[in-house]
């Protein structure tokens, strides 16, 4: 059998995808991941003692609009990396910014606190374990998202798999942020950053082996 017989076979059965079918499973599997990570934060270590009083502080908006930012980031480099034709997307560029933002902010808010609040701000009482269930939190996000990146196509599994993991810890650190009451934008900058980037590590080697075609 000839080369273009071989092919013609190997495509028979070929039905086209619907556009935007690889995005919608992706932001599927980030919600799915986020749902199972929240119940886990509830009957695990439950939601902050404060969470109807919460919302009305800026801190708990900010640390969450870090978080989810960082989400919408992961998720959108996903999409792009899922394809084949796609082994690169500048926009990952943007979470060194959104980072030094929030550090940036972080140490204003060190600099005007009073000496006996400064170290509160970086440490809080939590640092030791923020980072650990950042990762607890985040892995059901990332198991999915690996699980549906297997049925595309990713030109870089490496950077793809940075990608799910990105969008993971984002998602599961805005989900730790309902439990977590520390109010400090350096903890926020160091700690939370600890956490996801320790899940986009984890992407990026899992993805190296388990995203090859």
């Amino acid at each position: 059998m000839n080369n273009p017989d071989l092919i013609d076979r190997l495509v028979d059965d070929l039905r086209p995808t619907r556009r935007g079918t690889p995005q919608w499973m992706l932001a599927c599997a980030v919600t799915a991941g986020a749902i199972i990570a929240a119940i886990m934060m509830v009957f695990w270590i439950g939601l902050r003692t404060d969470i109807l009083t919460a919302p009305g502080t800026a801190m708990f908006w900010i640390k969450l609009g870090y978080t989810s930012v960082l989400a919408l980031l992961g998720l959108a480099a996903a999409m792009a990396l899922s394809r084949p034709e796609k082994d690169s997307w500048p926009g990952l560029w943007a979470v060194g910014g959104v980072f030094a933002l929030t550090l940036a902010g972080g140490l204003w808010q060190w600099g005007n606190a009073p000496e006996a609040v400064r170290p509160v701000l970086i440490f809080g009482s939590t640092a030791l374990v923020c980072p650990f269930f950042i990762v607890a939190f985040s892995a059901p996000v990332l198991a999915i998202m690996l699980a549906v990146m297997r049925r595309l196509a990713p030109a870089n599994p490496t950077l793809a798999g940075l990608a799910a993991g990105l969008a993971s810890g984002g998602a599961g650190a805005s989900v730790y942020a309902f439990h977590c009451g520390e109010y400090g934008m350096l903890f926020l900058a160091l700690w939370y950053s600890v956490g996801v980037g320790l899940v986009a590590l984890s992407g990026a080697l899992l993805g190296r082996k388990l995203l090859r075609w």
